[in-house]
């Protein structure tokens, strides 16, 4: 007796077609489970046989194969337990309905029940490519399941219920489709919490709306720290297909938060110091995402930034320029996507007040090289916009003013993001911080003023080509704040000054 059952698999962000076939032959009883499984995807023989036994079904006292195709891809995970336990009931006669039009997903506990897996959302997008209209899932997974139109995707609880729906006792309702609800995103933090810092508020505000990445530098307490946090509050709603991208990495993850169908909200992250390289990237035996991923579409973090180990800093590099991040094991090569606002912070010094106005700094000049030593010019130079944060004076924090909302930079933001997605139309890019060197170059023009401006700068600051780009495209942006068509001198100029902290706190004397 042979049966044929439809499920699905994920190697690193793309999920595949997996079929799972039983064969039950005369001979002595056994149970074979071939098509290169991983240790989990052993174990699901004897979660299958308790299951079946437990939920009072005749096990096959049988000679049972049950192969998992293709056999040329590893199989890893518990996401296999339904589809082998489907299959032999199949196969053995219990199960007489049609189940072409079906794929299962599921871990298996030993009384019957489904379990969550990770990586739903991805699986069930590639189900709809392939026509698959009927797709059975764990009901932890049902919000995440919700997301994909144009197929039925059941969510059950046990085994009970999907032989019951199969057999037509009892039919289960699909999940449907509220993808087009707005969720409101709401934060309990607000740029009216920061006293002062009106020149870090402004840069900020730049950085959002153009999507570039930027270092705070400046003492212990000056608010470096509940700057970043805020930075959230005014970047631009995700769009539809931004949610969806940043959701399939969180479901490959299982890091979806319980009660969410979709990512709504930029992500946050915020990885300590001690964080390793491979755990910003991702990687293990099989590939997973890691920091920088999940940070899709958001914003990465990095307080304290020179003390993060020299290797997870220069794994930056390859993830900022070009939007990706590729990791290689036996196993196989993944590329997770990676378009992030990186955000670091950090102290001009090891004791923190070196050019402070009114404390001194102690720090021997060896100690100071030292400290900035830990940050190479390769990944300073990749950072686009170079903040001082300065110390807030008694007056400014206990000052009655009402300090600018959130909402209200966040409508600038809006404006200049608007402009952009209208000039990138038809393209992948979405902001001005991602434009490649040919589109840098159509649609950064400059007034002869600030042509000139800028080639007397590049040339008595000595920058690199990059930073000549970043200088464009920064001036992009604030000339998008300004509704400007043309980058004014002044554009420019503001632009020039958030490439020039590196002068003053990268030369020590």
């Amino acid at each position: 007796m042979y049966a044929k059952v439809k499920s699905l698999g994920i190697f690193g962000l793309d999920a595949f077609s997996v079929t799972v076939e039983c064969d039950i032959s005369k001979g002595l009883p056994k149970f074979d489970l071939v098509g290169l499984p991983d240790a989990v995807v052993k174990e699901s023989r004897e979660r299958v046989r308790a299951s079946i036994k437990n939920c009072k079904l005749d096990f096959p006292v049988s000679r049972i194969t049950v192969n998992i195709a293709p056999a040329d891809i590893k199989k890893e995970g518990s996401l296999y337990d339904l589809p082998v336990f489907i299959a032999i009931l199949t196969a053995s006669g219990q199960i007489k309905a049609k189940i072409n039009d079906y794929a299962f997903v599921g871990e298996l506990s030993l009384d019957g029940e489904i379990r969550a897996v990770s990586g739903v959302l991805p699986m069930l997008l590639l189900a709809k490519e392939q026509g698959i209209k009927n797709v059975f899932i764990p009901f932890a997974n049902a919000l995440e399941g919700s997301v994909t139109d144009g197929i039925n995707v059941f969510p059950v609880k046990n085994v009970s219920e999907v032989i019951e729906h199969l057999s037509g006792i009892k039919h289960l309702t699909p999940c449907y489709n509220d993808e087009n609800k707005n969720e409101e995103v709401s934060y309990n933090v607000d740029f009216s919490d920061v006293k002062g810092q009106q020149e870090a508020k402004r840069a900020l505000e730049i950085a959002a709306a153009g999507g570039h990445n930027c270092i705070m530098i400046g003492p212990p307490g000056a608010g470096k720290s509940m700057l970043a946090k805020r930075l959230p509050t005014i970047l631009p709603d995700m769009t539809f297909e931004e949610k969806l991208a940043t959701t399939k990495i969180y479901s490959i993850a299982g890091a979806i938060p319980k009660g969410s169908a979709i990512i709504s909200q930029r992500p946050f992250r915020s990885p300590h110091h001690t964080v390793s390289a491979q755990a910003l990237t991702g990687g293990g035996a099989s590939p997973k995402p890691g920091e920088i991923s999940l940070a899709h579409n958001g914003i990465m973090f990095m307080d304290e930034f020179p003390e993060f180990d020299r290797r997870a800093k220069e794994s930056l590099r390859q993830p900022i320029e070009d939007g990706v991040v590729t990791i290689s094991r036996a196993a196989g090569s993944v590329t997770y996507p990676s378009s992030i606002m990186l955000v670091a912070a950090m102290n001009p010094c090891p004791c923190g007040y070196y050019g402070h106005p009114t404390k001194e700094c102690h720090c021997t000049p060896a100690a100071k090289k030292r400290y900035k030593d830990k940050i190479s010019g390769p990944v300073l130079d990749r950072i686009d916009i170079h903040i001082e944060v300065a110390p807030v004076e008694y007056e400014q924090l206990s000052g009655k003013g009402n300090e600018e909302c959130s909402a209200q930079i966040k409508k600038r933001v809006n404006a200049a993001r608007k402009i952009q997605l209208k000039r990138f139309e038809g393209t992948d890019i979405v902001c001005n911080a991602k434009m490649t060197p040919k589109m840098t170059k159509e649609y950064c023009f400059m007034t002869h003023d600030a042509d000139m401006l800028l080639k007397a700068s590049f040339e008595k600051l000595g920058l690199s080509a990059r930073a000549y780009d970043k200088i464009l495209r920064i001036g992009r942006t604030i000339a998008d704040l300004d509704n400007s068509e043309k980058i004014e001198i002044d554009h420019i100029a503001e632009a020039l000054q958030y490439r020039s902290l590196d002068r003053k706190y990268w030369d020590y004397e």
